[in-house]
């Protein structure tokens, strides 16, 4: 599955969004900082959308400051000004009554929308109401001085919250886009609008019906908001997963989509972690040799000089390319069509 990217105006700049697949809308409110194009290059990221894809039409986009939208600085970024750019973004699209799927503070903003506006559903995933009690005072502003005095450091002190024990490669990648979505000022901006959003007075005018999805371990938002969060929205329920990862497509995303998919109805309960089809590449070959082979992947890691995580995603990688569903079998199919 691909994404086509368009624009349309809001406040008198351009703002980038993106839509995928076909079907009924859901619009995912932008989570923090973000990137579309660089996002769709990630295999956990494009597989977690193209299972929410295969049924529906997913529209996501990148807020003023960040990603392909124009790089201004808004002052302040808040809720009301992302209500102003959801309804732009539905407006261009010509949409009536979407879905919505808020992730994190995206989370906030697509409460804030269903407050107002008629909506089918609500799923909120790793969010809260009040940005403040997310973590003490003097945590929060230590957070943001690093962003904005060293944003590099603080990349990464924010990859080892949101995205914990994925492994060095994985929390790099991640640092670096987010470096790439946002200059210090803006990130720093926008951590500084989060910790200040306070949506409680909203959520009791909801009446889209609404699931609230949370991790227990969570690290960067804990699960205690998201039982606030539920207990406020009228008939909201909760629904909680193993996990500290607090991005969705990371971790367990099978059950995470799992959820998803028995409330919003027709998305597929896991997707496979590379969309992607073609050839297996030389190192893929290699790799899955070495399956063949009877070799672990610690084992092939070590041969490879490696690490576990990349032959993991190597291996994620074969089975979706191959459509296979697990490691020996993708090694059997290889064998049988002369592949390796």
């Amino acid at each position: 599955m691909d994404q086509e990217i368009r624009f349309c105006e809001v406040d008198g700049s351009r703002v980038a969004f993106a839509v995928a697949g076909d079907g009924p809308a859901l619009v995912l409110p932008a989570l923090w900082i973000s990137h579309l194009e660089l996002e769709w290059t990630f295999p956990e990221y494009r597989a977690f959308v193209s299972a929410l894809a295969a049924s529906r039409t997913v529209v996501r986009y990148d807020r003023l400051g960040t990603g392909l939208s124009d790089r201004i600085h808004p002052d302040p970024p808040d809720v009301e000004a992302e209500l102003r750019t959801v309804g732009a973004v539905i407006a261009a699209l010509e949409l009536e009554e979407p879905s919505l799927l808020g992730i994190s503070w995206g989370g906030c903003v697509a409460a804030a929308y269903a407050a107002r506006h008629p909506v089918q559903a609500l799923a909120l995933v790793g969010a809260f109401a009040a940005g403040a009690e997310a973590a003490p005072q003097p945590l929060r502003e230590a957070i943001v001085a690093t962003v904005r005095a060293h944003w590099g450091a603080g990349s990464r002190m924010l990859a080892d919250v949101w995205v914990p024990g994925t492994g060095p490669e994985v929390q790099q990648a991640f640092a670096a886009v987010q470096r790439a979505a946002a200059d210090a000022e803006t990130a720093a901006a926008m951590l500084e609008a989060i910790y200040a959003t306070d949506v409680r007075g909203l959520l009791g005018d909801v009446r889209a019906p609404t699931l609230v999805v949370h991790r227990r371990a969570d690290r960067a938002i804990p699960f205690a908001l998201g039982r606030d969060l539920a207990s406020r929205i009228p008939g909201a329920r909760l629904a909680a997963l193993d996990g500290d990862i607090h991005l969705p497509w990371l971790g367990d995303r099978d059950a995470m989509l799992a959820a998803l998919a028995g409330f919003l109805g027709g998305a597929p309960a896991a997707a496979p972690a590379a969309p992607v089809d073609g050839p297996l590449s030389a190192r893929e070959q290699e790799v899955l040799r070495l399956v063949a082979e009877g070799l672990s992947d610690s084992d092939i890691a070590e041969r490879l000089i490696v690490s576990p995580h990349t032959v993991h995603r190597h291996m994620a990688n074969i089975r979706a390319k191959l459509r296979q569903p697990s490691r020996a079998a993708a090694a059997a199919h290889a064998v049988r069509n002369g592949l390796i």
